[in-house]
C-alpha cells in the first residue's frame, strides 16, 4: 500500500510512537523505508561546526561524527532493524524541516511518519500549543504526501486496523483528506466514518440556537456530506456518517474513542490559501496532541489515492 515511508526521527524517546507505527507500516506492507535524523544546526559562514539538536553541544561536523550518529541510531533502533531488511538510514546537518522535505521528495516518499515534537513533554500540561513542535508544523504545511503524526502509544494501527475517522470540513483541502481515507479504506478493507462537528460558537454568533435549529444544520451537514463524499464512494459502502455539535476538537477525540478509531484523518487546513503559506489549523493541532490513535494530515492530492496489496495466490 505505501511504498515508500519516510520517518523523520529526533532519534530520542519522544519519536518513540512514531517509531512503533513507521517500523510496523513498513513490515506490514514490505515497505522500502528510510529512518531519517537530521543532527544538527549548521554555523553561519564556512565553519564545519554544528550544534547538536539533542544536546546544545557545539561538534565538527565531519564523515567521523555522521558516522557515530547512523551507529546511535542502529543502537536506538535495534529491536526494529533485525525484522527491517528493507530500512535504510540517513542523517545530515541542516535545518530539520528544510531536509526533511529535501529526502522526502529524493525518495519520492507516500508517507511521513514522525511525532508531535522532538522534546519529552507532558501531553497533559496546559502548553497545548507550545508543544506541538515547528518542524512538525513546517513538514505538514509544505509536504506532498500524507503526514502521519503520531503524539501517543498505539497498540493497533496499521496491523489490526479496523475503523478510520475522517474528519469531513466541506473545505477543498479537506477533499484530498478524503481520497486519501477512501483509498486506505478500501486497499485494507475496514470501515470509514464521515464524522462532521458543527462549531456552534463560531456560527451563531453569540446567538443561542434553538434545538429545531441545530437540528436542521444537522439535517443539512448530514446531506452535504452525501453529496459531497459518499457519492464519490461508488460500490464501496462500508461506512457511517454522523454529525455532532460542539467544540470539533472535543468531539473529534470523543468520537474517535467511541469508535475505537484507529486512524484519523484530517485535512492539514481548511481556509483556502496556498498549502505552502497555511499553518497547521488549530482543531488538527488540537487533535494530534489528544487522541489516542496516529492522526493523518493531508495537505494536498499528491500520494492522496493509494493502491489495494495484491491478493495472495491460491495455495
Amino acid at each position: 500500500m505505501f511504498d515508500k515511508i519516510l520517518f523523520a526521527t529526533s532519534a530520542s524517546p519522544a519519536s518513540d510512537h512514531a517509531a512503533h507505527v513507521a517500523f510496523d507500516l513498513a513490515k506490514k506492507y514490505d515497505s522500502d523505508m528510510k529512518v531519517f535524523h537530521v543532527y544538527g544546526l549548521p554555523s553561519r559562514g564556512f565553519s564545519t561546526e554544528v550544534k547538536d539538536l539533542r544536546t546544545g553541544e557545539v561538534e565538527e561536523a565531519n564523515a567521523d561524527y555522521a558516522n557515530w550518529v547512523i551507529d546511535e541510531m542502529k543502537n536506538t533502533y535495534d529491536k526494529y532493524l533485525k525484522d527491517s531488511p528493507k530500512c535504510t538510514l540517513d542523517t545530515t546537518a541542516g535545518v530539520p524541516h528544510t531536509e526533511i522535505m529535501r529526502t522526502a521528495r529524493k525518495f519520492e516518499s507516500d508517507l511521513i511518519v514522525m511525532g508531535a515534537h522532538t522534546r519529552e513533554e507532558d501531553v497533559g500540561a496546559t502548553r497545548y500549543r507550545n508543544i506541538v513542535g515547528s518542524t512538525m508544523q513546517k513538514v505538514a504545511q509544505k509536504a506532498r504526501c500524507p503526514v502521519l503524526i503520531v503524539s501517543r502509544p498505539c497498540t493497533t494501527c496499521f496491523w489490526y486496523f479496523s475503523n478510520i475517522i475522517f474528519c469531513a470540513d466541506f473545505s477543498k483541502q479537506a477533499d484530498s483528506a478524503f481520497q486519501f481515507a477512501l483509498s486506505v479504506s478500501k486497499a485494507i478493507g475496514c470501515k470509514i466514518y464521515l464524522f462532521h462537528c458543527l462549531d456552534l460558537s463560531a456560527m451563531s454568533a453569540g446567538k443561542v440556537l434553538s434545538q429545531e435549529e441545530i437540528e436542521e444544520k444537522i439535517e443539512s451537514a448530514k446531506e452535504k456530506i452525501q453529496k459531497r463524499y459518499v457519492s464519490k464512494m461508488g460500490d464501496f459502502d462500508n461506512y457511517e456518517v454522523d454529525v455532532w455539535e460542539g467544540i470539533p476538537y472535543v468531539e473529534i477525540v470523543k468520537y474517535a474513542r467511541k469508535n475505537n478509531g484507529d486512524l484519523i484523518i484530517m485535512a492539514h487546513h481548511t481556509r483556502e490559501m496556498d498549502p505552502e503559506k497555511a499553518l497547521l489549523g488549530s482543531t488538527v493541532e488540537q487533535v494530534v496532541l489528544r487522541a489516542s490513535c496516529p492522526v493523518a494530515s493531508v495537505n494536498r492530492p499528491d500520494h492522496a489515492e493509494v493502491e489495494a496489496e495484491p491478493e495472495a495466490d491460491a495455495a
